[in-house]
């Protein structure tokens, strides 16, 4: 990486294999027929959230631990592609991987291999360091060594954000994260009182912003200490998979956030994308672009 670019994604890579099922939960049996095949492609969350911020026009950079193995390799190959400048830290234990099983609804059900990660993975200190103080904005996924990275990163003093997903509000494992960023996103999905717990991420940590996604109910947006319910956006076409919603509702949250919008700007600039991600299957690795974005806003907008 030369010179300073917008986001640095730290975390996140990794290879998804998809498979639509016939329905949610499955039930047991001996064996089922995929008549839409079974496919594996690159794409984990700080995949996602680097492509999404790339395809709005935003300089990203990510940062991970990937092995030298056929995954890796996609992974490598989907940062080619779109010209997301990449730092892959040799992994042996491979890169990661997981199975999603995607419903008819677009739900889906998401298995990881935890065995691709060791508690002992650390970013080099050094290269964390330098990349992070080139950078003007820094996202970090949760995933495995992103916790150990907190105190370097909030070292340069650049601004984090990072996405909790589906924490409970409870799980010991997401606290760092949470009370390290400034910019906070995290699924209701299993949130008993999203208020409150939105509310104790602020009051604990450094959070500026609290957003939590509800799917087709919208979010809650927490921002200067004013709740604030975002309203969903509806699809621009029929719903096909919710994987990958988040990831592109944070990139263009952090879209607006860059280019000086406000919270609420920036909250209605990811219900867009996030709506948009529902309508491409997980087989593809897609984001909407910048043009789409503002079009589609400006059509919220009225």
């Amino acid at each position: 990486m030369t010179g300073q670019v917008d986001v640095l994604v730290v975390g996140g890579a990794g290879v998804d294999t998809i498979v639509y099922v016939p329905e949610l939960p499955l039930p047991y049996a001996d064996s089922y027929s995929i008549d839409s095949g079974i496919r594996t492609r690159a794409g984990q969350t700080g995949d996602f959230v680097a492509l999404g911020l790339t395809k709005l026009g935003l300089d990203t950079h990510h940062l991970d631990v990937l092995g030298d193995d056929p995954e890796g390799d996609l992974v490598r190959a989907l940062h080619r592609e779109h010209g997301i400048g990449l730092t892959a830290i040799p992994q042996p234990a491979g890169t990661k991987r997981a199975v999603n099983l995607v419903g008819p609804d677009g739900r889906r059900l998401s298995l990881y291999d935890t065995s691709r990660a060791r508690p002992g993975d650390r970013f080099p200190e050094e290269t964390l360091r330098t990349l992070a103080a080139a950078s003007r904005h820094v996202h970090v996924a949760i995933t495995q060594p992103g916790a150990h990275a907190l105190p370097t990163l909030l070292a340069t003093g650049v601004p984090l954000s990072t996405d909790l997903h589906d924490w409970d509000g409870e799980n010991p494992y997401h606290q760092p994260f949470a009370d390290a960023a400034d910019v906070v996103f995290v699924s209701a999905a299993a949130l008993a009182d999203p208020e409150r717990t939105m509310r104790r991420i602020a009051e604990r940590g450094r959070a500026e912003v609290v957003v939590a996604t509800a799917g087709a109910e919208g979010a809650y947006l927490l921002a200067g200490g004013e709740l604030t319910r975002v309203p969903p956006v509806a699809p621009p076409a029929p719903v096909v998979d919710s994987n990958g919603a988040g990831d592109a509702f944070a990139a263009a949250f952090l879209y607006g956030r860059l280019t000086g919008e406000p919270p609420e700007r920036c909250a209605l600039f990811g219900a867009v994308a996030g709506a948009y991600a529902c309508t491409v299957p997980a087989t593809r690795a897609d984001a909407m672009d910048r043009e789409a974005l503002v079009e589609q806003v400006a059509e919220a907008s009225l």
